[in-house]
């Protein structure tokens, strides 16, 4: 399936930086763009948008955001037969469960740990060697040697 989508048109090199860490990847856009095509190639995107949902929901202020931004993350994510489940232990599952009623800024961070790890372990290096990011890495080297090289 050939590999189309605007993080290709980057002119920068910083493709060949997210290969040190996956927070390296997760904190520039265009890194997390390639990194949710792949993973959406793979068929488990939830594991990056309940990363990110977490993060989003750790920003949060107001008590009533809050509670009704974590209802929606169990919901979404770690409730049985969830539309976007993510795979972790029965007793991280449980523990939510029973804290989800009165929810803190930290009920999710446990699951949040699990899923990064999963994903540093797993996903990542996999999408280190997938043709999207090397697609990627090539199309940033030719853009480099274009500026220095003006007949290529």
């Amino acid at each position: 399936m050939p590999v189309k989508c605007c993080f290709y048109r980057s002119s920068t090199t910083e493709a060949v930086t997210w290969p040190e860490n996956m927070d390296t990847l997760l904190a520039n856009q265009a890194g997390l763009d390639a990194f949710r095509t792949f993973l959406k190639s793979e068929f488990s995107e939830e594991n990056v948008e309940f990363w990110l949902a977490c993060e989003d929901f750790k920003k949060t202020e107001n008590a009533e955001k809050i509670a009704s931004k974590a209802k929606m993350i169990y919901s979404e994510f770690i409730e049985a037969d969830a539309p976007k489940e993510i795979n972790i232990d029965f007793s991280t599952r449980d523990l939510i469960s029973k804290n989800i009623a009165e929810p803190t800024l930290k009920c999710f961070d446990e699951a949040q740990k699990l899923i990064y790890s999963l994903m540093a372990k797993d996903s990542f290096p996999r999408f280190l060697k997938s043709e999207i990011y090397k697609k990627l890495v090539n199309n940033q080297q030719i853009g480099n040697h274009k500026k220095w090289l003006p007949f290529l």
